[in-house]
């Protein structure tokens, strides 16, 4: 029985009993927007601060009574940006309730399919979403400060981005069949193999998308001197970061098993499966939001799970791998470690990180076409129920996804559970919140600039709460003040 706890209770709780029931209030299905809260002290100085999710999704309960062999198409419209890393998460769940190893092939194509989500993912997120505050400025008027003056600002940098995510979807669309919500990823492999023709068209892509990674990645390293502020405050704290890592110390966004360190570089633990997950995360919840808060259960507390707090995603990649394997973005790497100074602690360094795994992406993605297995006819393998329960993972562009699934006799979901990455970093965005405030709001008088850094902070995660969010780079957002007794002396709303 894994913990956790509904929206509505404040403590860390067990499961609860049948006759007790879940009120949720605000009801509510929007997607993506947050609220900000921060409390002042009575010399005005930021006391606290909460980042709240205020959106219900559900699919844990709704997934129940499917058959397994839907999951991987079911659980995709999870996510309309990384539909993918459900479609391997969930499509992994399955091979190992098959009790089957898949064909090398369908391996080939799933590590393919990734790899372009990945591309696709960390493109919107850096070009279109944080670009106009790095490129136009956080104190910027709002006016601009979007995609729209970013592309009057900087036209180039915006068409390649848009390229460079159209290369990403192309890669998924091969795999999956949509560049959106394929359905070819199942359990026991893939629907489809790949012809020659198809990897001969990704492949003729390649050097336009590997340039492109690489001029972006210099361009930023010299943007980033510009924000010495931001990297010292924005989440640079210590903690324990969290990823898939092969055997001997690459990056792995597929396989492998899990890897924990800590911000000396020290192993936590290594090689541990994926499977295992129970036995070391624990979920949070908390009444101020539905987002739930894993964290690491041999440093937590039974009442706060904060000393427990990892980070997951590309910053947690690039920390706990020796390397990637390709010869650009090793390059890349080593550059990454020596203006960081070894682990990167700053959350800001997730821009950094994104640019890097773009172009080991683009690099990884030339070899894996390179590999005759990719068109081998033989795809899936068959079977029929062989286990009543298993965990799939992999790595989404935001960090490490877990599946988990019961199952009857006739292969119908009884239970599912759905760890987060978004949810693994909420601790880290809820430190981040505070920090950013604490450094830029005195009193009171809250300038549209310190807003803008508390929602960037946040955007450094590319946090996964709905498309309305990311329409346009502004997430929707309510910031109170209230003074040390509660009472609400300041709001700002960004609608």
């Amino acid at each position: 029985m894994h913990d956790f706890a509904e929206p509505g209770s404040t403590k860390h709780a067990q499961e609860p009993s049948a006759h007790e029931h879940v009120v949720i209030d605000p009801v509510t299905r929007i997607e993506g927007h947050a609220k900000i809260t921060l409390r002042l002290d009575d010399a005005g100085v930021v006391d606290d601060a909460r980042f709240h999710v205020t959106e219900f999704r559900g699919f844990e309960d709704f997934c129940r009574g499917r058959p397994v062999f839907e999951m991987p198409s079911l659980t995709s419209r999870t996510c309309g940006i990384c539909p993918v890393s459900h479609l391997l998460a969930s499509a992994k769940a399955g091979d190992a309730i098959l009790a089957v190893a898949i064909p090398p092939a369908a391996v080939a194509q799933r590590r393919l399919a990734n790899l372009g989500q990945i591309i696709q993912s960390h493109s919107l997120s850096y070009f279109h979403l944080s670009a106009p505050d790095l490129l136009l400025g956080m104190d910027a008027d709002p006016a601009v400060r979007n995609l729209f003056g970013l592309l009057a600002h900087a036209p180039e940098l915006a068409r390649r981005g848009i390229r460079l995510r159209k290369f990403g979807q192309e890669v998924i669309a091969a795999v999956t069949g949509e560049r959106i919500h394929g359905s070819w990823i199942v359990p026991g492999g893939v629907a489809k193999s790949l012809s020659s023709d198809v990897c001969a068209a990704i492949a003729a892509l390649v050097p336009e998308a590997k340039q492109a990674a690489a001029d972006t990645i210099a361009e930023f390293t010299e943007l980033i001197s510009g924000f010495p502020r931001e990297v010292e405050t924005f989440g640079t704290f210590d903690s324990l970061f969290l990823g898939h890592c092969a055997a001997d110390g690459r990056w792995e966004h597929y396989g492998g098993g899990l890897r924990v360190i800590d911000t000396s570089g020290n192993v936590v633990v290594d090689a541990l499966d994926p499977a295992r997950y129970r036995e070391v995360i624990g979920e949070w919840g908390n009444a101020d939001s539905y987002l739930k808060s894993p964290y690491w259960k041999s440093l937590a507390t039974q009442d706060d799970p904060m000393p427990g707090m990892y980070r997951v995603g590309p910053l947690a990649r690039l920390n706990l791998c020796e390397r990637f394997g390709v010869p650009l973005a090793d390059e890349a790497l080593a550059g990454f470690r020596e203006r960081a100074g070894g682990i990167a602690r700053s959350s800001f360094y997730y821009h950094y990180a994104r640019l890097i795994e773009v172009l080991a992406c683009v690099e990884l993605i030339e070899r894996v076409l390179d590999d005759p297995v990719l068109v081998d006819t033989h795809v899936r393998a068959s079977a029929g129920i062989n286990a009543r329960h298993a965990v799939g993972a992999s790595e989404a562009p935001r960090g490490t996804l877990f599946h988990d699934y019961t199952v009857d006799d006739d292969g119908l979901i009884t239970a599912v559970n759905m760890v987060i990455a978004t949810g693994q970093n909420n601790l880290a965005m809820n430190r981040t919140v505070l920090q950013i405030a604490r450094e830029f709001v005195h009193g009171a008088d809250i300038t549209e600039g310190a807003l803008n850094r508390v929602e960037a902070g946040i955007r450094a995660f590319d946090p996964c709460l709905s498309c309305s969010t990311h329409a346009f780079g502004e997430m929707p957002m309510f910031v109170q003040i209230t003074d040390s007794a509660g009472t609400v002396i300041c709001e700002a709303r960004r609608d």
